[in-house]
C-alpha cells in the first residue's frame, strides 16, 4: 500500500497526494473522478468546499512551517 502525502501551503490550500477516499458527515463518498491528487481549502472562502477553488489568494495567511506535536496523551 502507498503512502498518502498531505502537504500544508503555506497562504493555502491542503494538497492531497496518493490513494485515498474522501467522505462526507454520513459517510457518503465524493466522486473524485479517477483523481489522485486534491486540494482542500483551509481559509472558508472556497465555492467548491470542501475542495480549494483558489479563492483564499490575497485572503489568507499562514506560513506553514513544520513542527512536532507535544507527545500523545495515554490513559
Amino acid at each position: 500500500m502507498s503512502k498518502t502525502k498531505i502537504t500544508v501551503n503555506s497562504n493555502g490550500s491542503l494538497k492531497v497526494e496518493g490513494h485515498f477516499e474522501v467522505v462526507d458527515k454520513n459517510g457518503h463518498h465524493y466522486n473524485l473522478q479517477g483523481r489522485e491528487v486534491v486540494s482542500f481549502c483551509r481559509c472558508g472562502h472556497s465555492k467548491n468546499k470542501p475542495f480549494c477553488d483558489g479563492s483564499h489568494k490575497g485572503h489568507f495567511e499562514h506560513d506553514a512551517i513544520a513542527f512536532d506535536l507535544p507527545p500523545k496523551k495515554t490513559a
